[in-house]
């Protein structure tokens, strides 16, 4: 007895599906990998763009660094912020309508008791954001 033979076409068809699977097979073991090695790239990019800021954040640091080794830049600070002045000189500050307000000016409490302060902020915060 003979064994029927296996047409071309059936062979051919069966090989397809074979290689087909392999390959369904490597993309899907290789998908995670793939996915990984790309998300290290770009974490690897982000590291490198904030590490070229924080250096050039740490020179600017470093220069500053030198300026208040500086003497004479630490007396011209206190005089400009603190209004300091050399022994013999007269100090003044001018006020007038040009005067801005700055963080560094103290705030201007008005004499009340502090229950009426209270109360006043009590109401301020009431109002809401809108309302100033």
């Amino acid at each position: 007895m003979s064994q029927p033979r296996l047409s071309r076409r059936a062979t051919a068809t069966g090989r397809l599906a074979a290689l087909i699977a392999v390959v369904v097979l490597l993309g899907t073991t290789l998908s995670v990998p793939v996915r990984n090695w790309f998300g290290q790239r770009a974490q690897i990019a982000a590291l490198e763009t904030e590490l070229v800021d924080l250096t050039a954040s740490v020179a600017e640091l470093q220069i500053l660094k030198e300026r208040w080794e500086d003497p004479a830049f630490i007396a011209a600070q206190a005089r400009r912020r603190l209004h300091f002045v050399m022994p013999g000189e007269v100090g003044f500050v001018a006020l007038g309508e040009q005067v801005e307000a700055s963080i560094d000016s103290p705030v201007e409490v008005p004499d009340a008791s502090w229950h009426a302060l209270l109360w006043q902020s009590v109401q301020e915060i009431d109002r809401g954001p809108d309302a100033t």
